[in-house]
């Protein structure tokens, strides 16, 4: 009886953290916390750089996207939904695991490298078609959080739009109409029921194009 009582006081006496698992936005929170370390983000990007490329601009083709000049917020944010399966890419959940992001300090790092990179390479463009129409609908519902030009807000959390792949664009605006992005918020799928085709093309081209003043947020 004195064994089990001395075990069960040992279990009390944790800390909280270890009773209970950590949510996504509890980790998140403790990312946010970390002083970032820019030489020691560039050893954790290694892990990125098969994908994302040593500059993190990406590939036209859609597979992956541009993350240089991401806001380092909105990057920390996607690399904790993937760990938490609030976001789905079976790659990025693999890399993302605690055998290369052991936890906040790498992931607040990393980020921050991340978004210190510089925009190099010319993003992937649609056709050109139905830019026009495009501009118009992201005028009418998304330039409100998104910005004007798409430079998204790094406070918020709000990724910026603007000069990434329109294929990688347009896969995400379908992902989230198909409901394969669990941590895109609700008003996202409601805005883009019902768009053509030509909206959702023109959408992403339109995004594609621009390049806003460069402002990062840190």
């Amino acid at each position: 009886m004195k064994h089990i009582a001395c075990m069960l006081l040992a279990l009390v006496s944790l800390p909280l953290a270890a009773q209970q698992p950590q949510t996504a936005s509890d980790e998140l929170r403790d990312v946010l916390r970390v002083e970032p370390v820019l030489r020691d983000g560039v050893q954790v990007f290694k892990a990125c750089v098969a994908c994302h490329g040593r500059d993190g601009n990406g590939t036209p083709n859609g597979n992956v996207p541009v993350i240089a000049e991401q806001h380092q917020r909105v990057i920390a944010k996607q690399l904790v939904d993937y760990r938490h399966a609030d976001r789905w890419d079976v790659n990025m959940e693999e890399v993302v695991g605690r055998h290369n992001l052991a936890g906040p300090r790498d992931i607040g790092d990393v980020s921050a490298y991340i978004a210190s990179l510089p925009r190099t390479a010319q993003p992937g463009f649609g056709d050109g078609r139905n830019v026009a129409l495009g501009k118009s609908r992201y005028m009418h519902d998304c330039q409100s959080c998104h910005g004007v030009d798409g430079e998204g807000n790094g406070i918020t959390q709000v990724p910026r739009l603007a000069g990434q792949h329109y294929r990688y664009l347009l896969r995400q605006l379908h992902d989230t109409l198909e409901e394969r992005r669990p941590n895109m918020p609700p008003p996202h799928r409601a805005l883009l029921d019902g768009l053509g085709v030509d909206e959702l093309t023109g959408l992403a081209d339109y995004l594609a194009r621009l390049q806003p003043p460069r402002h990062v947020v840190h």
